[in-house]
């Protein structure tokens, strides 16, 4: 594993304890940090979330995210102890709803194939 990546990993954990411990902005609902992407010169942070609900709190939540942006970063400058903290960035990650969605879809046809009555082959006889 190289040192971004290690970064990375620690920069994914500390973000989603100051979401969940430090941010209070009302506007932030159900958030996930799904991945982080550090450039190799460590300067540059793409935090990917994952947020919950409808179209309007998805936007609110990332407003709330631009918003917050300075403080995320300040408090992780403290939490990492680099030299310098990389330039964060946000960006709205539906892989888990779609990976959802498409678990829903498996099960449901999973269960119609079940629920389908069986159907008997019946042969046919030859005449020679």
């Amino acid at each position: 594993m190289t040192r971004a990546e290690r970064v990375a990993e620690r920069i994914k954990q500390d973000v989603s304890s100051i979401i969940r411990e430090r941010v209070a902005d009302p506007r932030v609902g159900f958030v996930s940090v799904t991945e982080v992407d550090l450039s190799p010169d460590l300067k540059n942070a793409t935090i990917y979330l994952s947020v919950m609900g409808d179209e309007q709190k998805k936007k609110e939540t990332m407003e709330a995210f631009s918003s917050a942006r300075g403080f995320i970063r300040s408090q992780l400058a403290v939490m990492l102890n680099l030299r310098l903290t990389p330039e964060i960035h946000f960006v709205h990650d539906d892989s888990i709803e779609r990976g959802s969605r498409i678990l829903g879809l498996i099960s449901q046809l999973h269960t119609e194939h079940e629920e389908r009555p069986v159907r008997k082959n019946k042969k046919s006889s030859k005449k020679r």
